[in-house]
């Protein structure tokens, strides 16, 4: 699949499964790998493991709500956040802004730190 440029049908699932925010060693096992192998598949697909892919495919879902202006303790239920906090950390962690700079808006974050994007073909 690699040589013609399609995506590998179970990299796709893997990462349909992530964004559906299923937890990996299920994901593994419904795809007849080892946990291992999902991680280097997924590192090989996406640059980084499946656990920080899920990260970044839950934490863009949030930053979705977000935008339409929900407020941010619901945005974190919602998105499976323990609570505000969580969410608000995992901005910090992986998008390089704080929370509230983000809802603000390109004046109020860093407009230098583009938001998180999983993988720009399958995910």
């Amino acid at each position: 699949a690699a040589a013609t440029g399609a995506p590998d049908p179970l990299v796709v699932e893997v990462a349909a499964r992530l964004r559906a925010g299923e937890a990996v060693a299920a994901i593994a096992r419904a795809v007849g790998l080892g946990e291992r192998q999902l991680h280097r598949r997924s590192l090989d697909a996406f640059g980084y493991g499946p656990r920080t892919l899920g990260r970044i495919l839950r934490l863009r879902r949030a930053l979705a709500l977000v935008r339409v202006g929900l407020p941010f303790a619901e945005v974190a239920c919602v998105a499976g956040y323990a609570d505000q906090a969580h969410l608000s950390r995992e901005v910090r962690a992986l998008a390089g802004t704080t929370l509230r700079a983000y809802a603000a808006g390109p004046d109020g974050a860093n407009s230098e730190t583009p938001p998180p994007s999983g993988s720009s073909t399958t995910a």
